[in-house]
């Protein structure tokens, strides 16, 4: 397997003690929500639900161009280049018909580090891979659903060629200029040992990186992670040990940019608050402003603080890494804020 293999470490690579380098003028993160629609419904996501079942997550399910543009410029505002600007959110990010438009547009404006997309790399056909080397993407990351093509039907309720679909991924993989490509599956669309194998034998000479995440319940509505939490003993995604943290570290590095403009400071699938409007102001005065602010001041006190989405919220506590633990700083901290 040419592949290095991902084994609980973060999958962006080396991360350094965030506290001490709090408050940040920049933030390390901005991610790019383009698009609330997915060709997919897996069985233990937010889209298997009925969108009538679901809570607020969007006013406009489609990021318009002009909002994107005008973010971009606001971007290069800030005091130091972002790390990674990144595509995701609840949805699928290729569906959006200006995504290559817009990795072009971040890379010639030369505001991040990194610019990565996290896909499900169903619609990676050729033409799709030659506009991303062509934009300049730097990281690609597929969350892949299984090794074959009854797995994809069984998980995610969709029928794929999937002999094409490898193939499409090393398409690209063999392309000169081509982004760092990271695969990646849950634990659960592997049966056994015996297909443990046969993903890596599948996948791994196909990417730069391929891991194992443990799937956890990260989705409150969702049957599933219910059940699954409620089991008890199981380690983050990215197979370190779960703690519960009394302090959330997502709103002081991170911004999420979604559809219709408004700004969120976690990865929350619901939003324990919006924190303000790119629509109306920039995004540095956004990143600097009350809402923000007032966030973080009450996120030191604990969660509990905050509200009771972020006291039940368990996203981040399957998701830290410990180098942005903040709960021992916190005290230190609300001198800063």
């Amino acid at each position: 397997m040419k592949a290095r293999l991902l084994q609980s470490e973060a999958p962006g690579g080396t991360r350094q003690n965030l506290a001490e380098r709090l408050p940040l003028s920049t933030p390390y993160v901005v991610q790019f929500f383009p698009i609330y629609a997915c060709n997919f419904t897996c069985e233990y996501c937010h889209h298997s639900i009925p969108r009538d079942k679901r809570k607020f997550v969007t006013e406009w399910p489609i990021m318009k161009w002009e909002l994107f543009k005008k973010c971009i410029g606001e971007l290069k505002q800030f005091p130091e280049k972002i790390k990674t600007l990144r595509f995701v959110g609840m949805g699928e990010p290729l569906l959006h018909k200006d995504i290559l438009r817009m990795i072009d547009l971040a890379k010639a404006e030369d505001v991040a580090d990194r610019i990565e997309i996290i896909t499900n790399g169903s619609l990676l056909t050729h033409e799709m891979s030659d506009g991303l080397v062509k934009a300049g993407l730097d990281r690609l990351v597929v969350s892949l659903q299984g090794t074959s093509a009854e797995k994809y039907r069984n998980v995610c309720g969709v029928d794929i060629d999937f002999d094409e679909f490898v193939g499409n991924i090393r398409y690209l993989y063999e392309k000169t200029g081509r982004p760092d490509i990271y695969l990646k599956i849950v634990d659960i669309a592997l049966d056994d040992e015996d297909d443990k194998r046969r993903y890596f034998d599948i996948f791994g000479d196909i990417c730069d990186t391929i891991g194992i995440e443990n799937t956890v319940p990260i989705f409150p509505d969702v049957e599933y992670n219910k059940t699954l939490y409620e089991s008890g003993g199981i380690k983050t995604q990215f197979g370190l040990d779960m703690k519960k943290m009394n302090v959330c570290p997502q709103p002081f590095y991170t911004m999420q940019i979604n559809p219709d403009g408004k700004i969120v400071g976690c990865y929350a699938v619901y939003y324990p608050r919006i924190l303000d409007d790119c629509n109306d102001r920039s995004l540095v005065d956004i990143w600097n402003g009350e809402g923000y602010s007032r966030f973080r001041r009450e996120m030191l006190d604990g969660r509990k603080n905050v509200c009771k989405f972020c006291e039940e919220c368990v996203i981040n506590d399957f998701r830290i890494f410990p180098e942005d633990c903040l709960d021992e700083y916190a005290d230190a901290l609300k001198t800063r804020y």
